[in-house]
């Protein structure tokens, strides 16, 4: 997966968890990853999660989207609740 706004390069990211809070009723996406040999929790809106579809685009740092890729929020790629 890739998520935007992060200007880690060469990081990858791997899906831990959804969250739901049932008291505001926001989500999150928690995912573990970064630099090779790191291990990081992060937590980011479903809005800033994109699905890895396949070759991205040259020069497309801190896993920028390519142009017209959908959110997980626009576009779940599984059901989120």
């Amino acid at each position: 997966m890739a998520v935007s706004g992060v200007p880690v390069r060469g990081a990858e990211w791997r899906f831990r968890a959804h969250v739901r809070n049932r008291h505001n009723g926001t989500e999150s996406i928690e995912v573990v990853g970064g630099r090779a040999g790191e291990h990081r929790i992060r937590s980011f809106g479903p809005d800033r999660i994109y699905a890895v579809t396949g070759r991205r685009r040259p020069g497309a740092g801190g896993g920028a989207p390519a142009g017209g890729e959908l959110s997980l929020a626009d576009a779940p790629q599984l059901p989120l609740g």
